[in-house]
């Protein structure tokens, strides 16, 4: 494994006018900005069409693989059984349970661990640390310029460039507030479970009601029992029932409710113009909530034992949005966007954990360049509700040279969550999407490589069971996919959004 440092010995340097810090250039066969798990998955299919002689440049900001895993709060735990999250079929190493939920460390184990399988396949020089700048296309290849850490330029000249930035998740920021009398802290910054707000026993507001949110009551109550804890949950959340989706023990040779079914469910009911009476449909099938009203949904994951925990430990739940702590007559108050409010005493604490995702204003990008050479995974042009799977297909059609030939819808996730009032919408339209560009994808690359997708949910199940869910997507997949494609048509209507086959591939 190679790691690439500020200064690289005999590799190329071209020096520039004087002043400057020394340019360096690189050559590959492939270039994948991004380490995270869609950038982890595109490197595992490159490798599959890559001979041991050729090479692939991955470069990354973080010092090392993991992606939003490198920077995410110390207490975090995946929030589904460890076998499903991985790069192609590779398996974990670790010895626990199948439904076991990773750590933090655990997850950046198996990505180094990941790391090392590719390598084993093909070349593949790293170049962590460094900040991807621009790219462009010329002679049939791409020129991809990069800066190290030092601000030292990296210009790389690829024959393909994935550039797999997924959801681009960066570390939240404390919340600003009006009065220094309460604290704002950020679960990137502040490890809950102990240190100076472990050591308090004042009140803390938790601002935001989705995974996060949950992760931070849960390290709170299970740490500090007794501890005043309240919630400010926005319009609330929908969670899938961790037991109903992927049963624990021996209930999955029978019991639970398949994931990739529930999945063609939720967007058999969706028509783009009703998630309310989806969050309704889905609250009383498979789903869970912490809160007494849920507006959002996200598709993760909580199980019973979770929410009863998180209930009986919350002091207050707040239906509202926050705004701003102010001093007021000697006191404290939370201003919600509502014009409510509510005291508390000095010394409170503010964690922010509001949304982490589709928050960044990025310029527009297709998912394929005009000329096939570039593939970039990211939400300006979505094409899977989750980018690991992005990562996967995508790059198979790619080096079978088929991502412009199919009519693969794209929709600007970014651009839709800022016109939608609530997330649910969002959501079960990325679900949508999903399952019509896989429907889309299945016919032109067959079985064998969905058979070889280690990130299917399907796989929690036994054979029987999965071949019966596989023999119903046979059968059912080109009906539903023109459903879908009018749900998504409906969206672009409804919003005056991106979403359709990219014009121009």
């Amino acid at each position: 494994m190679v790691v690439a440092s500020a200064v690289l010995g005999s590799r190329g340097f071209a020096m520039e006018s004087s002043g400057r810090k020394p340019m360096q250039t690189q050559t590959c066969d492939v270039c994948i900005v991004g380490a995270g798990i869609a950038g982890l998955n595109a490197l595992f299919v490159a490798s599959r069409y890559l001979s041991r002689d050729q090479k692939v440049i991955l470069v990354d900001r973080h010092t090392r693989a993991g992606g939003m895993w490198v920077d995410t709060y110390p207490y975090v735990r995946l929030h589904q059984p460890h076998p499903l999250f991985t790069a192609g079929n590779i398996k974990w190493t670790i010895r626990k349970n199948r439904s076991y939920l990773a750590t933090k460390s655990e997850v950046l184990e198996h990505f180094e661990h990941c790391l090392a399988v590719i390598e084993q396949r093909v070349q593949v020089e790293e170049y962590f640390g460094w900040d991807y700048q621009s790219h462009e296309e010329a002679d049939g290849g791409v020129r991809v310029t990069c800066t190290g850490p030092d601000g030292a330029p990296l210009v790389i000249t690829a024959t393909r460039l994935i550039k797999a930035f997924g959801t681009n998740v960066v570390p939240k920021e404390p919340l600003r507030v009006s009065t220094s009398r309460v604290r704002s802290v950020s679960p990137n910054y502040c490890d809950v479970r102990g240190g100076e707000i472990g050591r308090s026993d004042t009140p803390v507001w938790i601002i935001g009601g989705g995974k996060t949110a949950m992760d931070t009551a849960a390290a709170l109550i299970t740490t500090s029992p007794g501890r005043e804890v309240n919630l400010v949950a926005g319009p609330g959340t929908i969670f899938m029932n961790r037991e109903r989706i992927v049963p624990p023990g021996v209930r999955r040779w029978w019991g639970g409710v398949m994931p990739n079914r529930l999945f063609a469910d939720i967007a058999r009911h969706f028509d783009g113009t009703n998630e309310s009476e989806v969050q309704d449909w889905l609250l009383a099938t498979a789903g869970l909530s912490v809160t007494p009203e849920s507006a959002n949904f996200f598709a993760g994951l909580l199980s019973e034992s979770e929410q009863k925990t998180i209930q009986e430990g919350l002091n207050t739940v707040v239906m509202d949005h926050f705004q701003d702590a102010v001093a007021r007559d000697g006191a404290v108050e939370l201003v919600f966007r509502s014009g409510d409010t509510a005291t508390t005493m000095a010394g409170s604490w503010i964690v922010n954990c509001t949304g982490y995702l589709l928050h960044a204003t990025t310029p527009y990008e297709p998912y394929v360049s005009p000329s096939g050479s570039v593939l970039s995974i990211q939400t300006r042009s979505g094409t899977f509700g989750f980018p690991s799977f992005g990562g996967y297909f995508l790059t198979h059609l790619m080096f079978r040279d088929k991502l412009r030939e199919l009519p693969l819808y794209a929709i600007d996730a970014d651009e839709l969550r800022t016109k939608t009032a609530t997330a649910a919408a969002l959501a079960y339209t990325a679900l949508t999407l999903h399952l019509h560009n896989l429907s889309i994808i299945f016919d032109a690359l067959g079985p064998s490589v969905f058979l070889q997708c280690g990130l299917d949910f399907d796989r929690w199940y036994p054979i029987h069971r999965r071949l019966g869910s596989t023999a119903h997507f046979m059968r059912t997949h080109r009906r539903d996919r023109e459903h879908n494609r009018q749900t998504l048509d409906t969206i672009r209507e409804r919003f005056n959004v991106r979403c359709g086959p990219v014009v121009g591939v």
